[in-house]
């Protein structure tokens, strides 16, 4: 009789062990890859945020001057009157990003896709476009005459040269 019940307590050890493997196992593998985070009113000058998955977070009325968003995945963040003053976008993914507002001056936007932010508001002045995607982009028409008098080069993801996507004359 004691055989049958230590056999019994070990199956019951065993299978509750491997639910919980299942579970940890589920939940991991469901897990999002970025979890949207919020840096809204901080203060990050000289932050370090290149080479990062921030999707859809938000970074509403920051100070990034000078920040390094190079090569980093900032699809659908927000960017709402923040100070990117000189920050290096390069080679970032900012589409469906709201920018409105936002300060970009001096900032580096070279080879950046920028296809459908919301940029009404926003001030490029000195900015580096070179290979940038402006495609769908909704620029204050001012803004879009002063980035065609920069514009150049062709975007290397999307092979969209920079003048067309802003419909330069």
């Amino acid at each position: 009789m004691k055989h049958k019940t230590d056999h019994r307590i070990w199956a019951s050890i065993l299978s509750l062990f491997l639910w919980g493997m299942i579970v940890i196992t589920a939940t991991v593998g469901f897990a999002p890859k970025a979890l949207a985070l919020e840096y809204n009113k901080e203060i990050l000058v000289e932050a370090d945020f290149s080479g990062r998955d921030l999707t859809d977070s938000s970074f509403t009325k920051a100070n990034l001057r000078q920040s390094n968003f190079s090569h980093a995945n900032l699809n659908g963040v927000s960017f709402f009157a923040a100070n990117l003053e000189s920050a290096n976008l390069e080679g970032s993914d900012l589409r469906n990003a709201t920018l409105d507002s936002a300060r970009l001056v001096r900032a580096n936007l070279t080879n950046a896709l920028l296809e459908g932010a919301f940029a009404a508001n926003a001030r490029f002045d000195g900015a580096i476009i070179d290979g940038a995607d402006f495609t769908d982009t909704l620029l204050r028409s001012d803004e879009q005459k002063k980035l065609c008098k920069l514009a150049k080069g062709t975007n290397p993801i999307t092979g969209r040269d920079t003048r067309d996507t802003l419909f330069c004359p």
